[in-house]
């Protein structure tokens, strides 16, 4: 079987592993839709951005569901690497990165599904994009870039824990990284010693860019910072990804 033929395969054996996980699927899918509304309803109202509340935060909750979304990804690596399902894949000659990029592929496919939630709720609760079709497809080519990084990023911290649970533990990090960013609140209002952190963060460009081509807005360099961002972190996820796989599969 060839690499691409084999991780679409995986990718379809990891998705119908998913169905069989309801409650996890569905969780991943409805929490950033939950948080989206909590901050809108709750805490919108005191937050002053120079728009509505709803409008400015959708970037944030699409980015916040990416990361919930890859955090499955690096359970399941863990899962798999622990249940001997590997050495199994290895026989048929499948090597370590196209079992991985099934994982991810899957992970996209997922993310994408749940992006397209947050989406229509914000629509119902009041966001209104004024992006043209150039500027929903940049964005969502500048979303794909995020989410192929981070699940790929999210495989190798599968590959570094020991169990599920340690697993799910190390992508705390990616599920909290939207928050000491502008996903949520204008950076500005943030305490100083905060300030260099969250504007030099890589979400940062993410959203600020997604929320320019979404909104019509101008956008800067935003995105090609954003865009090196994604590549550097898949580049670097990719290559570590293969180094662990090869050491844990020896």
């Amino acid at each position: 079987m060839t690499h691409p033929a084999a991780a679409v395969a995986l990718a379809g054996r990891s998705l119908r592993i998913s169905r069989r996980s309801p409650e996890a699927l569905i969780t991943a899918l409805m929490l950033p839709v939950v948080l989206m509304l909590i901050f809108v309803y709750f805490f919108g109202g005191a937050i002053d951005t120079g728009t509505t509340y709803v409008t400015y935060v959708v970037p944030g909750a699409i980015l916040l569901c990416a990361g919930f979304g890859a955090a499955s990804t690096a359970v399941s690596v863990t899962e798999d690497m622990r249940n001997g399902v590997v050495d199994r894949f290895r026989t048929h000659d499948i090597g370590g990165i196209p079992i991985l990029a099934g994982h991810v592929t899957a992970s996209v496919l997922r993310n994408l599904i749940s992006t397209t939630l947050v989406l229509t709720v914000a629509l119902a609760i009041g966001f209104r994009p004024q992006a043209g079709p150039l500027g929903f497809l940049a964005a969502a080519g500048l979303l794909l870039a995020y989410i192929t990084a981070i699940s790929w990023l999210a495989a190798v911290l599968g590959l570094l824990a020991g169990t599920p649970e340690a697993a799910g533990g190390f992508t705390f990090l990616m599920m909290f990284l939207p928050y000491p960013s502008s996903a949520f609140v204008p950076i500005e209002t943030m305490p100083g010693w905060l300030h260099g952190f969250a504007h030099h963060q890589p979400l940062t460009p993410v959203i600020e860019s997604l929320r320019a081509l979404l909104l019509d807005r101008p956008a800067g360099d935003a995105p090609w910072i954003a865009l090196a961002w994604c590549a550097g972190i898949t580049a670097v996820a990719v290559g570590l990804a293969g180094i662990l796989f090869r050491s844990k599969t020896r």
